[in-house]
């Protein structure tokens, strides 16, 4: 954003409520990233925190030359990132800032909820000082008073200069009147502006508002204000203006209460009265009721400009009506997004549709989490001695959710039984009560952000998303090479991380050896526990085969249990394989699973065959269409699964 060109040192008044203020803003202007650094200015809002931060822009930029300087609220600051990450420009967003020589950030009191973006300024702000290059910050707010702030992020600010801006004492708020009347060629009594700057204002725009009713005042007037008039005539007095005005005519009241004040405001009421219309004057007043409370008023501002308008009265109604409708949405989403909450879109009456849109987006981003298979328990779960370790602490996790291994990060091959225990988990913690459990693959997560993006519904899925009490991620290693995932994700993992939310994964590997993979969000596993599941043992195979044939047919033939766990499978996923093959089979030729039968299938041993006609002997030599003899035992007679068979002629 461009400097306001108003804002410099030589126009900002210097008084005992912000000497300090000043003078550190000027110190790091001609001396950037050497004294404060970062500078964090806190005052309520009026009192020259922005343009202070503005004039060290200039300054530092008339010092330096051609410094790097950039000047934005944290809105824009926001907005600017969300953007990059949509457009899969995050590194181009990093590149930007942390070019800079000189960043100036208004209003970070908006951080508050928003965790992203408090890891994202953690993160420039340690790159920046790492360079010499100077922070300056403004808020309403001192750090440790905006709500959940990183503490890192108080330290941080902590270790520079933390300097507050206080109310304007009477001799800078006099200092404030004659600068600006100066600058506006206003000229006055004396008196006039002492009177204007005695009682104690909350802000110098309120000072401001002061002297601009001054000046209009004088400008309907035959005769210049003076001293004794000016408490009434502001509103600072028990005096009303009002009431003077609407008595009776001064030649019917007493002549005690015609006093020079009532005269001189009769007069100006007069002018005004003949001056301005009254619709001009319930638009003005519309204004400035609304610009106080946040709000633009370009709409009403438009009215202004023409002669006679036609419905001014029905073009103000309608003004506060979509007024009233943008806080009714602002209140919606502040339950559904609190990040979204301060919007300008909320602020802007002519955006209404816009507003809407948003609060919709919110609204659909509250669809429910995707939640475990109910497959997938604990009862259902083979433990043997390769996976005991990764079983108690996934139970442990189950019973104690948040506390004691966060991340736990279950690493092992395709198909050794992580998903199945990542689902038992999920399962156990949705039982609970409060409970939403997000259980999905890495690859539908990045998908789901993808949508998100293009349906500009992104702030409304992280709502989503940070809902979730435990969030359960299987095979992580999938997002690799997918920035804007990784990002995501780690600013998830850290949101949940920071409430006490159980995070667990599924990784082929040590997420420190998956290439393409963020150091950050690797560094973020390795802080769990790294729990291994091995390739099933011959133990864990008889477990896996007499619990499949037990459930599939009852009984467990002891023979064909060997059989199948002697076979070797590196994984449980294969051994599940066998025994769908063998009773496949078995199923085909209408007979009872078997070692034979297995053994045929896998070894393509033929099995024993019946004789076709009880007390017939034969020669075991038959006779092919062809007429070539060939050997029964070099025959198969009966193929229980094509599929699975290759007949060869073995002459």
């Amino acid at each position: 954003m461009e400097l306001n060109r108003l804002y410099r040192f030589d126009t900002f008044v210097v008084g005992a409520s912000n000497q300090m203020a000043a003078e550190a803003a000027r110190t790091v202007a001609e001396s950037p990233g050497t004294a404060y650094n970062p500078l964090f200015l806190f005052s309520p809002t009026g009192l020259g925190k922005t343009h202070l931060l503005t004039a060290i822009g200039h300054h530092a930029r008339q010092v330096a030359g051609s410094i790097a300087v950039e000047y934005l609220t944290l809105e824009e600051f926001v907005e600017a990132f969300h953007a990059a990450v949509a457009a899969g420009q995050s590194d181009a967003f990093r590149k930007r800032f942390s070019g800079l020589d000189v960043l100036l950030i208004d209003d970070v009191q908006f951080l508050t909820h928003r965790r992203e973006m408090q890891a994202e300024l953690l993160r420039l702000m340690g790159e920046l000082q790492g360079a010499g290059k100077q922070v300056v910050l403004t808020s309403d707010e001192p750090p440790a008073a905006i709500e959940n702030l990183d503490e890192r992020l108080i330290s941080g600010f902590a270790g520079g200069l933390v300097v507050d801006i206080l109310r304007p004492e009477f001799a800078t708020r006099l200092a404030i009147l004659e600068r600006r009347a100066r600058d506006r060629g206003a000229q006055f009594s004396a008196g006039v502006l002492e009177a204007a700057a005695g009682p104690d204002v909350a802000n110098v725009r309120e000072l401001l508002g002061l002297l601009n009713r001054l000046v209009a005042f004088q400008a309907v007037s035959d005769e210049p204000l003076k001293a004794e008039s000016v408490a009434a005539l502001l509103g600072l007095a028990a005096a009303s203006p009002a009431g003077a005005a609407g008595s009776a005519p001064a030649a019917a009241a007493p002549a005690a209460a015609v006093d020079e004040f009532s005269g001189f405001l009769s007069d100006v009421t007069s002018v005004v009265t003949q001056q301005v219309e009254a619709w001009r004057r319930r638009i003005g007043e519309a204004i400035l009721r609304w610009e106080g409370e946040g709000y633009r008023t370009a709409r009403l501002d438009e009215l202004l400009k023409r002669d006679t308008p036609a419905g001014a009265e029905a073009a103000v109604r309608k003004f506060e009506a979509d007024v009233e409708r943008l806080r009714a949405l602002e209140t919606e989403i502040a339950a559904l997004d609190s990040g979204a909450a301060g919007d300008a879109v909320f602020r802007n009456p002519d955006r209404v549709a816009d507003a809407e849109a948003l609060v919709q987006r919110a609204r659909e981003g509250l669809a429910p989490l995707p939640g475990p298979s109910l497959l997938w328990t604990f009862e259902e779960y083979v433990s043997g001695e390769v996976n005991k370790v990764a079983l108690r602490a996934a139970r442990a996790v189950a019973e104690s959710p948040g506390t004691r291994y966060n991340p736990l990060v279950l690493v092992g091959p395709a198909g050794v039984g992580k998903t199945h225990l990542l689902h038992a988990i999920g399962n156990a913690l949705a039982g609970r009560a409060g409970a939403a459990v997000a259980c999905m693959s890495a690859r539908d997560f990045a998908d789901e952000l993808a949508q998100a993006v293009d349906g500009r519904r992104i702030e409304s899925w992280r709502t989503r998303m940070r809902r979730a009490t435990a969030l359960l991620l299987d095979d992580v290693h999938l997002v690799r090479g997918l920035p804007e995932a990784q990002e995501e994700l780690f600013h998830l993992v850290n949101h949940l991380e920071a409430a006490q939310r159980q995070l667990v994964f599924t990784v082929t590997t040590l997420p420190s050896e998956v290439g393409g993979f963020d150091e950050r969000l690797s560094a973020r596993l390795d802080e769990g526990l790294l729990a291994t599941v091995a390739p099933p043992d011959r133990e864990l195979r008889l477990a896996i085969v007499r619990r499949q044939l037990e459930a599939r047919v009852g009984n467990a033939d002891p023979d064909l249990v060997e059989y199948l766990a002697a076979r070797p499978a590196e994984s449980t996923r294969v051994v599940i394989a066998f025994v769908q093959r063998v009773l496949s089979a078995a199923e085909g030729q209408g007979a009872p699973p078997s070692a034979s039968l297995a053994r045929e299938i896998f070894e393509g041993a033929a099995p024993r065959l019946r004789r076709p006609t009880p007390g017939l002997r034969t020669s075991g030599l038959i006779v092919s269409p062809t007429a070539a003899v060939r050997s029964r035992e070099k025959l198969v007679w009966f193929w229980p699964d094509s599929k699975d068979r290759i007949v060869e002629d073995l002459d």
